[in-house]
């Protein structure tokens, strides 16, 4: 096994996929492992991923960040859910919270209880059964592991931060664990003739960078899987219409402190708010089919905030997945694997999990196609999953004001993306395939906030009176609304962090 052992690993790329990759790599494999990280300060990264969801602290724990550091930092804030508005219809809003809605009775799920209350008129909006949607708009948070007194969980969080010091961070640690850093720019990805892996990287100053397995995280250039593998990328446009977005920080003002993201719908897309410790991150994605740069910056820059502190940053993009995520000795992460648009902030995720995925399977030097096959199997069907579950937000949509809006209304979708729709409309029922990421609670909260009404619920709810699910609804919510009270304003939380 050590005769096959990888001993030279290359990262190509720095920002935030570059450095993840690094950090992770470098703490669980210490001392086996010699890692080297090639980028270039001459070129630019996106770093507009700010907004994250609950797994990143689990990246985080593996990785050896120390939280308080993390938050000082990167200037973070806490972030417990995700507020839509004009998605259902122009004016609707609900939020996507973190967590857990309710809570099931006996063997009836919770959806079921709750779908037998609303239509006996016992249950309110279902952000009330959401211990974190209580604590979000209420602008209150603490750690929160339990509620005492209950067998109910506590609060789950994630983070809104500045990508690029996360970048820095993530660096100042992989640095101090051993990883080398190679500044330039790469001119030739060299490969071995006979099995066509990389062997190394030809640089702008005639030296080379050679290892035994490479990650490439050169963003949407793609430096090694598109343009020296030519591995094929798959286009998603004919669900995901928009391939364009804008992005401009402003300054912070107090309205725009919350604990959660925003994301509003407009003409042909949709604008996020991502307020951090010192700005507010914006931007707007849209489809330039239907609708022109000069009127999208229109559109952002008439609905910020705070003072916009640069011009929009102008991003193009084609929305997709490389149809093999690893390809002879090397994986794609980040944006040099696919994009999907961070309407539910997966992009970090989609990192986090690439490189995770990788240490269940990490290569030798010997055959490892048994290996690829299954990564490029749980990286395919984890971007697919997403994909779905974006495409559900515009498809579940009463709106036709716009040509944009009709277009996706009408629009067919996958089929596995047609079977839930069509299994929650029948009879509330809920499923999760192979650990996906979103799991039943998120599909509920999209569906039902969009306006997908079930036309019945599952027998089992009708165990239960009347007067049990209404009094079991009520004290879910007293429960919620007494535990969010005593929590500690959000505002003065988020000063802590800075400390």
């Amino acid at each position: 096994m050590q005769e096959q052992a990888i001993k030279k690993l290359v990262i190509v790329g720095g920002g935030t996929a570059g450095w993840m990759s690094a950090a992770l790599t470098s703490k669980l494999l210490a001392g086996t492992l010699n890692i080297e990280l090639v980028e270039s300060d001459a070129i630019g990264t996106v770093g507009v991923g700010e907004a994250t969801i609950p797994p990143i602290q689990v990246f985080n724990d593996l990785a050896g960040v120390d939280e308080q550091a993390f938050l000082r930092d990167t200037k973070a804030t806490i972030k417990l859910a995700i507020e839509f508005q004009n998605w259902g219809a122009v004016g609707d809003r609900y939020l996507h919270g973190f967590g857990y809605i309710g809570r099931k009775v006996g063997a009836v799920a919770f959806q079921h209880v709750y779908l037998k209350g609303l239509a006996e008129g016992n249950a309110g909006p279902l952000s009330d059964y959401s211990l974190n949607n209580t604590a979000a708009r209420a602008n209150r948070f603490n750690r929160l592991p339990g509620i005492g007194g209950t067998p109910l969980a506590g609060i789950s969080y994630a983070y809104h931060f500045d990508a690029g010091l996360y970048a820095k961070f993530l660096r100042g640690m992989s640095e101090a664990q051993g990883v080398t850093r190679r500044e330039g720019r790469i001119d030739e990805v060299l490969l071995d003739p006979e099995s066509g892996n990389v062997t190394a990287l030809r640089m702008d100053d005639g030296g080379e960078v050679s290892g035994d397995f490479f990650i490439d995280c050169s963003g949407f250039n793609s430096l090694v899987f598109n343009k020296t593998l030519g591995v094929e990328f798959e286009d998603w446009s004919e669900w995901l219409l928009c391939n364009r977005a804008l992005a401009v920080p402003s300054g912070s003002v107090p309205e725009s402190l919350r604990p959660y993201t925003q994301s509003i719908a407009h003409g042909a897309g949709w604008q996020w708010r991502i307020p951090l410790q010192h700005r507010t991150g914006n931007g707007h994605v849209f489809s330039d089919e239907f609708m022109s740069e000069d009127e999208a910056a229109g559109i952002l820059l008439g609905n910020l905030e705070g003072e916009a502190l640069k011009d929009p940053l102008s991003i193009r993009f084609t929305p997709g997945c490389r149809k093999k995520l690893w390809h002879k000795n090397c994986v794609a992460l980040g944006l040099a694997s696919g994009f999907i648009e961070p309407l539910e902030s997966t992009s970090i995720h989609l990192i986090q999990i690439g490189i995770t995925n990788l240490l269940k399977v990490f290569p030798t030097l010997g055959d490892n196609s048994a290996k690829e096959r299954e990564y490029n199997r749980r990286m395919r069907y984890e971007y697919q999953a997403i994909r779905d579950f974006i495409i559900l937000h515009y498809h579940l949509t009463e709106r036709e004001d716009t040509p944009f809006w009709k277009h996706v209304k009408h629009m067919g979708v996958p089929e596995a993306l047609q079977q839930k729709m069509a299994a929650f409309e029948e009879a509330g029922h809920l499923y999760r395939v192979d650990e996906e990421l979103f799991t039943e609670v998120g599909w509920l909260q999209v569906m039902l906030g969009q306006g997908l009404r079930p036309r019945s619920y599952n027998a089992l709810a009708d165990t239960l009176s009347s007067a049990e699910v209404r009094d079991y609804l009520q004290n879910l919510k007293t429960i919620f609304a007494a535990t969010v009270n005593k929590l500690q304003p959000y505002d003065e939380f988020i000063k802590s962090c800075a400390a």
